[in-house]
């Protein structure tokens, strides 16, 4: 039997995983920010699921949360660090104080106790594999508007690269995740109509929905990775080639939406 966590495994990539491996018979657990989130989600998922209201910014609840995947499955083969909010799409001197402390708490604090707690238990019972979920800013990039955002994936791939350096010769693995450019409520929130329309045409050449990218990512964590290694939907070749074939690939990822 093989159990995966996957945080924030309520809605948009992380539910398109827990979905995925749900459907390769793994055992899995999710978390999320509110108890209805939860129910909602399990009751999508079946049988096989146990999920906990988790603040991944306080290490106590993400104990917890452990506590209870191993209480349900016995071991924890694969910890997915997922959940992830952004700001809104605004310059830096216009996103409200609390939306930086929102974010920051979530997407590098969460991943911090996230990872910290997943590696002592697993260093515990004697093997697994953490993954942390890249992107926008983990390769470098910046975009203007969305500079917390990219600073704490960042911030995220930093963590993962070194934590993989602390954990070398041990029965513990640390990797990076990377989906790519999905279509989720993350991806296109905030754009007026108008910016929506035009980042559309890069969005269609790039991006993905989640039941695209999820089964492959899925296959990709139960077959594992070396320590510090990636895990790359969406690479510099396939970025290259979609471009290079965009004017005879017409794809539309928003209709019906």
């Amino acid at each position: 039997m093989t159990a995966v966590v996957v945080t924030g495994g309520t809605r948009g990539i992380g539910l398109g995983l827990a979905r995925e491996f749900v459907a390769r018979d793994v055992k899995v657990a999710i978390c999320g920010r509110s108890q209805e989130s939860v129910d909602k989600a399990l009751g999508e998922l079946g049988e096989g699921v146990v999920g906990a209201v988790c603040d991944m910014a306080d290490r106590a609840q993400v104990q917890a949360l452990w506590d209870t995947a191993v209480e349900a499955f016995g071991r924890i083969d694969h910890w997915i660090n997922n959940a992830g909010v952004s700001t809104a799409r605004r310059p830096l001197t216009e996103v409200p104080p609390e939306q930086l402390e929102t974010v920051v708490a979530a997407n590098l604090l969460g991943v911090l106790h996230g990872s910290a707690v997943a590696v002592a238990g697993m260093t515990a019972q004697g093997g697994g594999t953490v993954w942390n979920m890249a992107g926008l800013g983990s390769d470098g990039r910046t975009v203007p508007g969305l500079i917390a955002y990219g600073a704490t994936k960042r911030g995220s791939d930093y963590l993962t690269t070194g934590l993989a350096k602390e954990v070398k010769g041990g029965p513990v693995k640390v990797a990076h995740l990377s989906p790519g450019m999905v279509v989720t409520d993350l991806l296109i929130q905030d754009y007026s109509p108008e910016e929506l329309e035009k980042a559309k045409k890069v969005f269609n050449i790039l991006a993905d929905r989640v039941e695209t990218v999820t089964p492959w990512l899925a296959a990709k964590v139960l077959a594992g990775t070396k320590n510090g290694g990636t895990v790359a939907w969406l690479t510099t070749p396939k970025i290259a080639g979609r471009f290079a074939t965009a004017a005879f690939r017409k794809r539309d990822l928003f209709s019906g939406t």
